[in-house]
């Protein structure tokens, strides 16, 4: 299971809509790992003049890539923490995630990112079965 929801916020998607507050919270107490990495991504990204952050240091466990990929594998969860960070996201093997500024998605930075030719350039025998 990928997030520990609370049975009111089961009741209110039961309901209907659910706030996204609400969800990101959810998301923030059931994949702490994730949510502080894309949390410090985007505080770095916003305090810097840099085009984007990126973390390539590997989780301390597998308990922690997982949160990684479970955040990243979910469209809603994905989308909600880039909207509640204010950046987009981008991501290469088991761990090198990157948030850049919403309006780069046209850069060369970001095309050059997620290329095919940069996910063959950062693999390693070490990230085959991650």
């Amino acid at each position: 299971m990928s997030l520990d929801v609370s049975p009111k916020l089961l009741a209110d998607a039961e309901q209907g809509d659910i706030r996204e507050e609400d969800f990101v919270a959810t998301v923030r107490t059931s994949l702490p790992y994730a949510y502080d990495l894309i949390a410090s991504l985007a505080t770095e990204l916003r305090d810097g003049a840099v085009e984007f952050t990126d973390n390539q240091t590997p989780p301390p466990s597998e308990r922690e890539r997982g949160q990684l990929l479970r955040a990243l594998a979910s469209d809603a969860i994905r989308s909600s923490l880039e909207r509640h960070f204010g950046v987009a996201l981008a991501f290469q093997n088991c761990h090198r995630v990157a948030a850049f500024r919403p309006e780069s998605l046209d850069s060369e930075t970001y095309a050059r990112f997620t290329s095919v030719r940069s996910q063959v350039l950062n693999q390693s025998p070490e990230f085959r079965d991650c």
